[in-house]
Order: structure tokens, then sequence, then C-alpha cells
């Protein structure tokens, strides 16, 4: 990426924009290849969520992520450069694609600000190929034409546009130019008042496939040597009496689980998948690489004391030990390879949410310069937590028992930056919004003494939080 001491803020007209885009273009002309223009400006506070909600529009693909707790947030929308891929080189081949975009990239502005530059949002469905009909590709990354995001107190916008040796200057700096003016005083829009009318709301409910049954044909393949664990889901398809608008039902869901990625991800054809993950699959920043392993369930307590008796019967209990320590083990044997000094506690921690609570086990690493962050997401997807283990076995046998395709449910989700950084997360506790529609996923991990009836009680348990989300 070439960074051009360039800055945007300064002499601020659409003359000396258009003289800027002027050398953009002449750059593409000579290189033969288009090339991606990325202009980043420290912006007034913004609220990355309602800036969304003002902009949406249903035929153009967004991606959402916030952590209320970090005040942490980035959204994104329409599209300057995509790219889909499938098949198991999926990562190296959006690796590939992110490598040449930079090659080609031209950065102006406050490129070093927190979430400046421009960034590649990315989804990866739970299975390397995906099904026809099904909403999201297996791997999809594209950089939007304009990103506003928050970092504590700093709120960074960029504008990310492609120029070619032919481009329309004209056009391009006007709309450049526009965004410039929305984002220095920014007005938000309300969510159309159709879209909100959840007034005596009508719901009915319908459950795809009979989960106990599925639990126990998984038991049988576990004692016959198959796999040791295998994780098994549900999908719960909900018909809505009126339009769900799936930013509205993201407003509850940061309020309510302040800890986890409250996230959208929309396709451009009218369907979002959304959630509010509790999981962190993999953080890259300054060097850093952070996982962790997250496995075993415990409902939360109406009192401190009772809340305290679970959190303690959760911490001894050795189904739910020895699964934690499954997911643990393969995300250590996943990442040695790799040449990782990994930092691991010697115990699991556990960690609260607003209506569960888990096993938790950080682990930490330096990321040396040869290991990029999709090689580690690569080596850990799917983990045990939503696969099972031994991991390809397993994974093998989840569409044969479960009566619906995954999708981006138990896939991964994030964002990359230009500096080899970013944030990915597991895509769980989530649904697939369409329309008056939506499918509403749980799971929960099988093995050895798992019965059939205490999981169907978990994953009831975890489709509370989308339930409640979608019907308030």
């Amino acid at each position: 990426m070439t960074i051009l001491p360039i800055n945007p803020a300064e002499n601020a007209t659409p003359v000396a924009l258009r003289a800027f885009l002027v050398q953009c273009r002449d750059a593409a002309a000579r290189a033969g290849r288009p090339k991606l223009v990325s202009i980043s400006l420290a912006v007034d506070a913004l609220d990355p969520l309602a800036v969304l909600e003002s902009i949406f529009e249903p035929a153009e693909p967004h991606f959402y992520a916030e952590r209320p707790v970090i005040e942490s947030a980035i959204a994104g929308a329409e599209i300057a450069v995509v790219h889909e891929a499938s098949g198991r080189d999926r990562f190296t081949r959006v690796q590939r694609f992110i490598d040449e975009t930079l090659t080609d990239t031209i950065a102006v502005g406050d490129v070093a600000a927190p979430f400046g530059g421009p960034h590649f949002f990315a989804s990866f469905a739970f299975a390397d190929q995906t099904e026809p009909g099904e909403a999201f590709p297996p791997a999809r990354v594209f950089v939007p034409r304009w990103q506003v995001a928050r970092a504590g107190s700093t709120t960074t916008a960029v504008a990310n546009l492609l120029v070619t040796a032919d481009s329309d200057l004209a056009a391009l700096t006007e709309r450049v130019w526009r965004a410039h003016g929305k984002f220095g005083r920014f007005r938000y829009r309300e969510i159309p008042a159709d879209a909100q009318d959840q007034s005596a709301p009508r719901f009915t409910l319908k459950e795809a496939g009979d989960y106990r049954a599925a639990v126990g044909r998984g038991l049988e393949r576990i004692a016959a040597g198959e796999f040791r664990k295998i994780v098994l889901a549900r999908a719960i398809e909900l018909r809505a009496g009126v339009p769900l608008h799936p930013l509205r039902i993201l407003n509850g869901l940061r309020q309510r689980f302040p800890d986890c990625y409250s996230f959208s991800c929309a396709n451009g054809r009218g369907q979002s998948f959304i959630g509010a993950s509790p999981e962190r699959l993999v953080r890259a920043s300054k060097g850093v690489l952070e996982t962790e392993a997250l496995a075993g369930s415990m409902r939360r307590g109406a009192t401190a004391s009772e809340d305290a008796t679970l959190a303690a019967a959760l911490l001894s209990s050795e189904k739910d030990l020895r699964e934690q320590r499954e997911v643990l083990d393969d995300i250590v044997a996943r990442l040695l390879p790799l040449g990782l000094a990994l930092d691991v506690p010697a115990k699991p921690d556990v960690r609260r949410l607003a209506n569960v609570q888990h096993l938790c086990t950080p682990v930490r690493a330096a990321l040396p310069e040869s290991v990029r962050l999709l090689d580690v997401l690569a080596a850990l997807h799917p983990t045990p937590a939503v696969g099972g283990s031994p991991r390809d076995p397993a994974v093998a046998c989840i569409r044969e028992l479960e009566s619906f395709p995954r999708g981006l449910y138990a896939g991964t989700l994030g964002w990359l930056n230009a500096r080899g950084g970013g944030e990915f997360f597991v895509g769980i506790r989530s649904a697939l919004v369409d329309g008056a529609c939506a499918r509403v996923y749980a799971g929960a991990g099988i093995v050895a003494g798992s019965t059939p009836e205490k999981e169907f009680a978990e994953t009831e348990l975890k489709f509370r939080a989308m339930l409640d989300a979608l019907t308030a």
C-alpha cells in the first residue's frame, strides 16, 4: 500500500480533491490496473450502528461489528472491491486477494488512526462448500465504499473508491465530496416507521428435524469410536406478521449483551446474518495474537448466591471440563505447527453472559511476520467448540445428523486492516433474517455422558437471546 503525505482535511475543496484523483487515475493508467483509493478522516463522535441505520438499504451489502463493553465498533456499506472463494484453500485465496488489492492501494489522511485505512470485511461459512440457495458463499471479502468506526473516544471515517484509467472523475469527486460533508455534520435518520411497527406482533415457530433423535445418533457414533465430540445444532424457523428490521433487532442485542460481539452481515439481496456472539476466534494487534477456548455451559442464577453456586458447579463438572479441555487441546495442537509460543493458563475461568455462563481459557502468543492472521484462522476453523473432535470425522457427520445447512452459523466473521491486524468472532447466538422470516440457530457439544434431554435444554437456553430480541 502506498501512503501519500497528503492531509485531506487541509485545503479541503472539490478542486483539490479532483486534482488528487487525477494523480490516482494517472497512476492507474501507468500500472495498467485499477487503484483502490482510501481517504481517512478523524471526525466528530459518531455511533457506527446509528450511521448504518441512517443509510441502510436492503439492496446494499454491509458489515457491522461492535463490542460495547470496550467501546469498539465498526461499520461499512456498499462495495468498492469484492472477492468470493470456496474450497479448502478459501482462506489462502482471500489472503491473496487482500495482498493484491493492497499492492494497488493509495491511502491518504489519518491512516494510522484507530480503524484508519482500508479494511477488509470477511465472512467464512461453516463449510468450505455451500449448498444451492444459501444466502452467503463459503468465503466473501469486500472493501466498503464507506466505513465509520469508533475506538474509545476516536471516530474515524474512511471513503474507498476504485479509480481506473478511464474513471469519470467528476462523478467520483462529487460522490466523495458529498460523503465528506455528510460525515462532517452527520444527521441521523430514524429507522422507517413501517420497519419499527412491531405492535402486537404475530409469530409462528417451526423447528427443522428432531434434535433429540439427532443427539441420540451422535452418541451412538461416539460410542462406536468415530469421534469423541460432535456439536449438533437446532434451527427454528420464525415467521413474523411484519418485516423484521435486522438493525432494529441489533439495538436490543447490543444493550443486553455488551460483552459480546453484536454483528450484522448483509448480502445485498435482502438477507442479513445477525447475532451477539460471545466467542472470539482470533485477534491480532501490534504483533500479539489472542484466541480462546470457550466450551461448557451453565445457566445464570437468579441471585448472587445461586449464580456463584452454578459457576462453582460448572468449574467442577467433569463433563464440561472434559469438553472444554477438548477445545483447548485442539487449539494448541493446531497453533503449535505454525511456530507460535503459546501462553496458556493452567485452569479455565468462567465467562458470565446475561443468560448463560461458559468455561473459558484465553490463549496468547507473539505473532511473527511469517504468520498471517488468515493462516491462524485457517488452522483453527472450525474449532471443537462448534465442530467436534477429532475435527474431520466429526464435521463430516454434522450435515448428516442436522436437517439444515449451517451457512454462516458457526462460521467466522470479522475484519482485517492493511497492517496485518484484525479480529474474527464465531457466528453463534445468531439468526438469518430474510424479510418477515428468520432462522434462529443454537447448538450444544455432545460428548460421552451427554443426554438428549439435557442438550435440548441447553439449546433452549441459548435460543433465548435471539428469540427475545426478535419478538421484543
